[in-house]
């Protein structure tokens, strides 16, 4: 008798643990289950904000893009953030020299560039652009006493350019000029102002900027080239390209990149 109820109680302690190990198991399957919902969750959110997207500039270009103490500002820089969020993205931007941005494109290092880049037929080798979203120009900054009074003056002349600009490009088609290459616009202005050059040729709004904080310099009113500025992407990455042009023509038709240029170029 004694035999039988030690059987009985060893059956019952082993089907009490069968049913505790039972319930820890599923305790177990089901935590498992939901910390995967949950990662999922989470993944799915973050794929449905768009993720980043990164921007190359050189930032000593006001006011398309300039540094105001830790960021980066100007038109080029505010428009690239209306179009990331307009595609639905979080916008990078990376400081570097103007002859870097195309490689860093090329390589995959960055996803666009944005830094008053005219298009023109090198560039279009290298990369592909998007819609036009300003016009520009390139202009000559002499100083006020300077016998200079236009474009064709220019021959036989020292002159100073941004390295890797478009009037980097089209200076050296100017007769027997001696073209010398600064990394920074402000570079060639100092250098001007120090007798040193007789001419800087760059973009027309920072040309107005770089004037009016030094007395003593002028622009001529003829410019020497007439352009067109738009957003540099790889070559080839169609699906990027169509994304910011349809961003580009939304803010066209809003009035929000009118409103954009508007805060950094006033009417004189």
């Amino acid at each position: 008798m004694k035999k039988n109820v030690l059987v009985l109680a060893a059956a019952v302690c082993m089907a009490a643990a069968l049913t505790a190990c039972g319930s820890s198991k599923s305790a177990t399957e089901t935590t498992a289950a939901g910390a995967a919902d949950t990662t999922a969750a989470a993944a799915e959110k973050t794929e449905s904000t768009g993720g980043k997207i990164v921007m190359v500039t050189n930032a000593e270009f006001p006011p398309y893009e300039y540094h105001e103490n830790d960021t980066i500002v100007g038109i080029d820089a505010d428009i690239a953030r209306a179009v990331a969020e307009q595609m639905g993205m979080e916008l990078e931007i990376q400081d570097m020299a103007f002859d870097s941005l195309i490689p860093a494109i090329q390589s995959g290092k960055a996803d666009f560039a944005a830094a008053g880049m005219t298009v023109n037929e090198d560039r279009l080798k290298n990369v592909d652009f998007t819609d036009t979203y300003a016009q520009a120009a390139q202009v000559i900054i002499v100083t006020k006493d300077s016998p200079i009074a236009s474009p064709d003056d220019l021959t036989g002349k020292k002159i100073g350019v941004q390295t890797g600009t478009t009037g980097d490009i089209y200076a050296d088609d100017i007769e027997n000029a001696e073209v010398q290459r600064f990394n920074k616009g402000m570079e060639a202005v100092m250098a001007l102002n120090q007798g040193k050059i007789d001419a800087v040729i760059i973009d027309r709004e920072p040309a107005k900027v770089f004037v009016k904080e030094n007395e003593g310099l002028k622009i001529l009113d003829e410019a020497f080239t007439e352009e067109e500025y738009a957003i540099a992407v790889k070559k080839g990455n169609t699906e990027l390209l169509d994304q910011m042009n349809a961003a580009i023509s939304e803010l066209k038709e809003s009035g929000e990149l009118q409103k954009i240029v508007d805060k950094y170029i006033t009417a004189e």
